[in-house]
């Protein structure tokens, strides 16, 4: 797509602006790129790779810095990747202990953090969604009521629901009876299954609240089926790139609380094999567009059931970074599997 010369000068400077964060110039180019080439050449290189969306000029400088198709074809094709310095690769290998799986993942989360100065996640393995032993109403105002769930191994979630109409005490005990004596032993989605026909043949002002209770049932057992831990946010508040911008950062940390959006996205990285980039807007999650995120799977038995991973600002050193999570993935799936 790129001849020679157009891709030594886009390397060299997305490599300099990674180093110095500053929009890079052609005296810059000149200096680092290893070219002996006219200042008048670099600068119509440099306008062609702006044509071409690869490069972009900040309003308050001559430079240019890179757009995100310009760090995609650099990840992608110009990228020298280092090697990982053997003193991080003992470190990973000695903090983490195969005896707790999931002391591992919080070891491997924070490790990853501290070794890339970003956050960490990594998505543990899928539990298999836990069976109900119990279910209970709780009424706290006319319209809201408290869903108390007991699943068989003795956990307890909680959720309120709030219903279009005010429900009796007897009417919660009778709800709360039929689920717990017909759907004991099952997981909700068997129990939305079942349901679902059997409800027709229930009196229909009870309809909603037994649906209400299920899809709530489902969500919350669902949240602890698929668990991430992460670690590190507090690195991108030293993000230049990330903390001019507090909004968006706020945005970041709620994506970071809600999870369900950054788990989904992680779990893409599951199909495929070694390490997966994500630039910008890529995501398709409007927090990351200012981020990237490079994850990889990691396996037990030669499955993959879970995703380590670094989120931090596009102007990252991805030579450096990927190495990072590549061996990560790697030792992580050693550990659980010694486990």
């Amino acid at each position: 797509m790129l001849d020679p010369r157009a891709q030594t000068l886009l390397k060299t400077l997305i490599e300099r602006y990674i180093v110095e964060g500053q929009p890079v110039g052609s005296r810059t180019l000149s200096k680092y790129s290893g070219l002996e080439l006219s200042p008048a050449t670099i600068r119509n290189v440099m306008a062609d790779l702006e044509e071409m969306g690869f490069i972009t000029s900040p309003h308050t400088s001559a430079g240019r810095v890179p757009t995100p198709l310009g760090y995609r074809l650099f990840v992608d094709t110009l990228l020298t990747v280092r090697p990982l310095d053997p003193k991080h690769i003992s470190e990973l290998k000695g903090a983490l202990h195969p005896d707790a799986p999931q002391r591992v993942l919080s070891q491997a989360s924070h490790l990853i953090s501290e070794l890339t100065h970003f956050a960490g996640v990594v998505i543990a393995p899928h539990r298999q969604a836990p069976r109900i032993r119990q279910i209970e109403f709780l009424s706290l105002t006319e319209t809201r009521i408290l869903l108390i769930i007991v699943t068989a191994s003795g956990e307890v979630q909680n959720r309120i629901l709030l219903t279009q109409r005010p429900y009796s005490p007897s009417e919660l005990v009778t709800a709360a009876n039929y689920l717990t004596q017909n759907f004991a032993g099952l997981d909700f989605q068997q129990i939305r299954h079942r349901l679902k026909e059997e409800l027709q043949q229930l009196r229909s002002d009870m309809t909603e609240l037994m649906s209400a209770a299920v899809d709530a049932g489902a969500a919350v057992t669902a949240e602890t089926a698929s668990q991430y831990v992460i670690s590190g946010e507090r690195n991108l508040l030293n993000a230049n790139d990330l903390s001019t911008n507090m909004e968006r950062l706020r945005q970041l940390f709620d994506l970071f609380e809600q999870r369900t959006g950054l788990m989904q996205l992680l779990d893409l990285s599951n199909r495929a094999e070694g390490v997966h980039v994500f630039i910008g807007g890529e995501s398709g999650i409007a927090p990351l567009d200012e981020c990237s995120v490079v994850a990889a799977p990691y396996e037990v038995d030669g499955q993959i059931v879970g995703t380590i991973g670094v989120i931090g600002p596009t102007r990252m050193a991805y030579e450096r970074v990927i190495p990072i999570v590549d061996i990560s993935a790697r030792l992580l799936s050693s550990a659980l599997n010694t486990h």
